[in-house]
């Protein structure tokens, strides 16, 4: 039985990284699939592509030079000068090239996706390649021949049954014929072959993917962080490890904006009851977290932080109560948006939300709001979210804050704060 392993951006971000993550991958003899991000911060370069190539500055060319040249360099040092995994990513760029010079024709999300899920492809060409050199039976598998979507580009829907079919007849008999299977996460293709992408930091959600339909043993991430803590230990000097954590805990971390595991990545693993492991590619020795069907009884106070926050208060223009129809248009203008609701409170005169300050698509949903109601709006602001949470806490975190929304359910309580 195959265990499945994903490698994010940092733990490839350079060539030591690289070398790190082959020797992790050397030291498991079981059959694996590996599922790896693209090279640390390029995702966040190749959005700046898209956004110069759709904006049209005169800058996307140069920009995908400076991507360009940094895989270039990484394979190089690897490989040496004019190497077969060089004329690969070569392939694999020329896609970049092939939208940039020509005009724009497509949507923006359609673009996103084509442009941006380059960075998968090409780290994961260099991983497949590096094991091989290191004496590895490993082989590449495009990702996008096997996660099958529908056509929502950067969100795109699983069809189950399709990649289901797709994974068990290409790859079951591929890790009889290799040890290891390096392939992508974060993307997906259509039935006609178009590239998708599945939310940012989707690779996770990829392993996961991966892991059900080959009944894997587990999933290993492999982060920066020795496990699951109970809060951001670059903002708090206190966090402690979680050893353990239930499926049900995982998935309300998840859910209310704990970024250590991507929040769709939990329920196909509690379906097929195929636990995780969160650990460190730093100290691979380390125990981490495992989050499996057993119920944990006590858990310390967790904390989740999210800035760029926007406050939403819509109100009926002739003051009437804000009812089902005026809930219905509501939400379907957010759905339409695709735009996360993050906390919300409902009272007679008006509907208040919390969201992410996702910038153009937030305009243009405010500005579809602002045709049927009276629509304030307040930026900056904070989400905090404690989990099992202790009144001191509390005090702690909204000390000096002004608390604009509060939200308490179960164990959780939340506050919007300036």
């Amino acid at each position: 039985m195959a265990k499945v392993f994903k490698f994010g951006g940092a733990s490839v971000k350079d060539i030591e990284g690289i070398k790190n993550v082959t020797s992790i991958i050397k030291n498991h003899p079981e059959p694996l699939l590996v599922v790896v991000s693209a090279i640390g911060k390029v995702t966040n370069q190749l959005e700046g592509i898209v956004n110069a190539y759709f904006n049209q500055t005169g800058e996307a060319f140069q920009l995908y030079e400076s991507v360009r040249s940094k895989h270039f360099e990484v394979c190089e040092n690897l490989f040496g000068p004019n190497s077969e995994t060089a004329s690969l990513l070569n392939d694999i760029f020329v896609e970049i090239e092939w939208v940039i010079e020509d005009d724009v024709h497509d949507g923006y999300d359609y673009i996103y996706d084509q442009i941006v899920s380059v960075g998968e492809l090409a780290s994961s060409t260099i991983l497949a390649n590096y094991l091989k050199k290191e004496n590895v039976s490993a082989s590449w598998q495009d990702a996008r021949d096997v996660i099958i979507t529908d056509e929502t580009y950067r969100d795109g829907k699983i069809n189950w049954k399709a990649t289901q079919k797709k994974v068990s007849a290409t790859l079951t008999q591929k890790l009889t014929d290799s040890n290891v299977i390096v392939t992508q996460g974060f993307i997906g293709g259509t039935t006609d072959n178009n590239t998708t992408t599945l939310g940012r930091e989707g690779s996770d959600f990829s392993a996961a993917i991966f892991a059900y339909c080959l009944d894997a043993e587990s999933v290993s991430i492999w982060k920066d962080v020795r496990g699951i803590l109970t809060g951001d230990p670059t903002v708090f000097d206190d966090v402690v490890k979680i050893d353990r954590m239930s499926y049900r805990e995982a998935i309300e971390m998840t859910y209310y904006g704990a970024k250590v595991i991507h929040p769709k990545t939990i329920k196909p693993l509690q379906n097929k009851k195929i636990p995780m492991y969160v650990k460190s590619f730093v100290d691979p020795g380390g125990a981490g977290t495992v989050i499996n069907q057993e119920l944990v009884k006590n858990y310390p106070p967790v904390i989740v932080l999210e800035n760029n926050q926007v406050l939403i208060k819509i109100s009926t223009n002739d003051f009437s109560f804000v009812a089902e129809q005026h809930l219905s248009y509501i939400f379907e203008k957010f759905a339409a948006s695709r735009i996360k609701i993050n906390m919300m409170r409902n009272t007679a005169i008006s509907f208040s939300v919390s969201v992410r300050d996702t910038r153009a698509r937030l305009k243009v949903l405010i500005e579809e709001l602002r045709k049927e109601f009276t629509v304030e709006v307040e930026d900056n602001l904070q989400l905090i979210t404690i989990r099992h949470f202790q009144q001191e806490v509390i005090e702690k975190l909204t000390k000096d804050k002004i608390i604009l929304l509060e939200e308490k359910s179960g164990e959780t309580i939340r506050f919007v704060v300036r």
